[in-house]
């Protein structure tokens, strides 16, 4: 007797590889497009976004510049995230601007000299800096970046990862590139089939050969986990290279190093011993080290995203290579490539991965 065995198959409009932040924002606009999504990602605890500090800072640079489309960026992320915690009920974005505290009389004289160029530069009353004295070392006065934000990553991915379960729209398991079949209009992953699948998988997109030939770079970030149980966490505290962050459950970030020369993805000893000088050196209130963190990010050589459609095979595309900034990009990308993929529209020139279109061809 025959048995006849019945594969059932899962139709999505788009299967979306990653759950960072850019496979966060890419699949709540889908799905408040009403569009039907299947998110895969295997939980790991130490991705690029988990580590990451969360900051959102409109000045970059020892020439004190204003970051790409700060300006538009700003208003449209935080509304973004005003909106995406509203849906998974939590504040997940929050004012906390920084103080930056030069390192030296030149970088003091340039932060002077933007005050008057720069909108987002501002000084620092006295009896701030006095209040600081009790907590800091410091030679050259302070700074403040205003506005900046800090968007709590931990809650917004937890929220939104529930949210996906909820609606039967995780597969919580690593991508498996030999699992899938591209076709013309339409993409197959085991018995999951969409019109689109998108990779938003950080680091591991580029093993895949679509996207092997984009110009991109791998840098590592670590940081410090903090108690500092006497300094206040209203704002965000800046010395040079090292940036003290209020994280969760009442600790401290404290990093980041931007690496591009590495042996591996694992924390560094001589990270920890170097940041936890220097935490001496600045710090005049007890601290105690909690935890060490790293990550590995991509980036472009250009420092602009990866966004859109494969040249070549319009059903599948990258969401990728936000670099440092993935926390004011990629909200805004993703409502651009969720209106391309839905209305055509355009996505912005400078971070349309058709830009390299004959690199791709090849």
């Amino acid at each position: 007797m025959w048995q006849t065995i019945l594969t059932t198959v899962f139709m999505y409009d788009y299967i979306i590889v990653g759950q960072g932040i850019c496979g966060t924002f890419l699949s709540w606009n889908l799905v408040k497009e009403g569009k039907k999504v299947l998110v895969i990602d295997e939980s790991q605890p130490f991705s690029s976004t988990k580590v990451a500090s969360g900051v959102i800072n409109p000045v970059t640079g020892r020439q004190v510049v204003t970051t790409w489309m700060a300006d538009d960026l700003l208003p449209f992320v935080l509304k973004e995230c005003h909106d995406i915690g509203s849906d998974i009920g939590v504040m997940v974005i929050f004012q906390k601007n920084i103080q930056s505290f030069p390192p030296s009389l030149q970088m003091r004289q340039m932060y002077d000299k933007k005050i008057d160029e720069n909108n987002f530069i501002q000084p620092v009353p006295e009896v701030t800096l006095t209040k600081y004295q009790q907590y800091f070392n410091f030679m050259y006065g302070c700074i403040q970046i205003d506005p900046c934000y800090f968007i709590d990553l931990h809650t917004l991915l937890k929220g939104w990862r529930q949210q996906l379960k909820d609606k039967d729209a995780l597969l919580e398991e690593r991508f498996d590139s030999s699992k899938l079949t591209i076709n013309a209009s339409s993409v197959v992953y085991e018995n999951h089939t969409a019109e689109k699948l998108i990779f938003c998988n950080g680091i591991n997109a580029y093993s895949e050969p679509y996207w092997s030939r984009l110009p991109y770079v791998m840098n590592k970030g670590q940081a410090l986990v903090v108690d500092i149980p006497d300094l206040p966490q209203d704002v965000i505290y800046k010395f040079g290279a090292m940036t003290f962050v209020p994280w969760y459950d009442n600790l401290w970030w404290v990093g980041s190093s931007y690496e591009n020369d590495f042996e591996n993805s694992l924390p560094s000893e001589g990270f920890r011993k170097n940041t936890e000088t220097a935490l001496k050196n600045v710090l005049k209130l007890p601290f105690t080290i909690c935890d060490h963190i790293a990550g590995i990010r991509p980036a472009t050589v250009e420092r602009r995203p990866f966004v859109g459609l494969h040249p070549q095979k319009p059903s599948i595309g990258i969401f990728d290579g936000m670099g440092t900034k993935g926390c004011s990009l990629a909200p805004y990308f993703a409502h651009q490539l969720t209106q391309h993929l839905l209305h055509g529209t355009p996505i912005n020139a400078e971070g349309d991965v058709s830009r390299f279109a004959k690199v791709l061809a090849r």
